[in-house]
């Protein structure tokens, strides 16, 4: 019989190797993605290498926030290939791609009024239970210093501007401290 303890038990993961400069962080092959009737991707080849700042331009509905909803495998392609840190992206575990890449949606919202440096410390759950959960506190410290919200560290995340939040949403990323980042 499972107990609870088994169940919330922190599973084995592979840990990221650092990333050489240069080499492949995120791949999309041959990628489609169709989303209802309309095909928004097709075919789209795409390499984003370690080290590099990649831009998506175009124009609105052109499918900017699919590619990189399927670049980060929170969407399915319905054809082609997403590889992340060189491995299929579906072969990794929810856990393990949280360590290898972060997300930061175009707007971000909680029910719930955490404070500020709660919701910076969120990014900081891929490394529970690692070697490097030691980090935790440097990497939010830096983060929210980066960021500039280290002096509304205690408000409600839900009491703050759009712009304070869209900082404090970057501020988490940050601290995810994952080799690849995909910010909308």
């Amino acid at each position: 019989m499972r107990t609870l303890r088994d169940l919330f038990a922190v599973r084995t993961r592979e840990l990221p190797s650092p990333v050489a400069p240069g080499s492949p962080a995120v791949e999309a092959i041959g990628l489609s993605v169709r989303l209802g009737q309309r095909q928004v991707l097709d075919s789209v080849g795409l390499t984003a290498h370690a080290g590099e700042v990649v831009a998506l331009v175009g124009p609105n509905g052109a499918g900017k926030s699919t590619l990189l909803a399927a670049l980060a495998a929170d969407l399915p392609a319905g054809s082609g290939e997403v590889r992340i840190d060189g491995r299929p992206a579906g072969a990794w575990s929810a856990p393990e791609l949280a360590l290898r890449r972060s997300v930061l949606p175009q707007s971000a919202a909680l029910s719930f009024p955490f404070p500020v440096e709660d919701v910076v410390r969120m990014g900081r759950a891929p490394w529970a239970g690692t070697e490097r959960e030691d980090e935790d506190d440097a990497a939010v410290a830096a983060a929210m210093a980066a960021t500039e919200v280290t002096r509304f560290a205690g408000r409600p995340f839900s009491a703050l501007s759009g712009g304070e939040k869209a900082r404090v949403a970057l501020a988490r990323v940050l601290a995810q401290r994952a080799p690849l980042m995909l910010l909308d």
